[in-house]
């Protein structure tokens, strides 16, 4: 049986974890706000984008021709892999993790390459001797910038379009639900679908468009920019979606460790009991005895 002194050294010891699990969770709710009011911002910029370059890439179709707009074959994949730097959030990384091994075994035949974003993405496939041609480590940590998105996108709209044997690319991330519900998604990144439908998959109002400027040039113009919008939306979305499973995360870690507190004073109370019983049955025999 332990020794009283051992059971108030676990207690301390789990009350010090309580502290630091009850800390973390006040920082990630904090930080959760912050990122949730981010995504709420941005989504609709993200969606409405998507829809308006599907609809007007789909009325020029055969009489315009762009890189990140044509149709290749369907053999060579590049896969954006978005996680977090941290772990001690929940299932979230492994979530995705899951999604991009899911998505990997559905497309067995497809000669496949990572662009990992975040350091528990790149640190599980780098084990498993995936081909990663870039990794991005230190930008999912906390604040998401746009500018580390921007590069992200030049980088592989670079590769895109210079390796002509990489037949499309797909992002996959964690969209952010609710603060107990996170979900991994995977999306065709490039090339950009050409359609009339958005988002909802409703078929878009019939519209007529002037340009003012060459289709070549508006394009030229909007389609890295769409890029750039989409990885950026699939990392606040994680970013989002961590800070909401390590808040639950750590309730939980705390809620556990006030119950293991609980049960250990017991013991130890139990344990102080037994000794003032044993000590006072000792002297009751010494005075019989003398």
């Amino acid at each position: 049986m332990a020794s009283l002194l051992d059971m108030r050294r676990r207690i301390k010891s789990v009350k010090n974890t309580q502290q630091i699990t009850k800390a973390m969770k006040m920082v990630a709710a904090a930080k959760l706000k912050r990122a949730q009011d981010r995504v709420t911002a941005s989504r609709p910029f993200a969606t409405k984008m998507s829809d308006v370059l599907g609809a007007l890439s789909s009325k020029v179709a055969g009489e315009f021709s762009h890189p990140l707009l044509d149709e290749r074959g369907d053999e060579k994949y590049l896969i954006v892999l978005v996680s977090a730097d941290k772990g001690l959030a929940g299932a979230i990384n492994a979530n995705v993790i899951k999604e991009t091994q899911a998505f990997l075994k559905s497309n067995a035949g497809k000669e496949t390459s990572m662009v990992t974003v975040g350091r528990k993405g790149r640190d599980f496939f780098k084990r498993r001797q995936a081909v990663i041609l870039d990794e991005y480590v230190g930008v999912m940590g906390g604040q998401v910038k746009y500018s580390d998105a921007a590069d992200i996108a030049a980088k592989v709209i670079k590769t895109f379009t210079e390796d002509t044997s990489i037949d499309k690319v797909f992002v996959v991330f964690t969209e952010f639900k609710t603060v107990l519900t996170q979900k991994p998604l995977v999306q065709q990144l490039l090339p950009l679908t050409r359609t009339a439908e958005n988002s909802e998959g409703e078929t878009a109002a019939e519209a007529e468009y002037i340009y003012e400027q060459p289709p070549a040039e508006i394009f030229g113009k909007l389609l890295p920019k769409q890029v750039e919008t989409q990885i950026y939306r699939g990392m606040i979305e994680t970013i989002a979606s961590f800070f909401g499973s390590q808040m639950t995360a750590m309730d939980s870690a705390s809620k556990n460790a006030g119950e293991l507190i609980d049960t250990l004073t017991l013991n130890m109370n139990r344990i102080r009991q037994a000794a003032i019983t044993k000590e006072i049955i000792e002297v009751v025999s010494g005075a019989a005895a003398a």
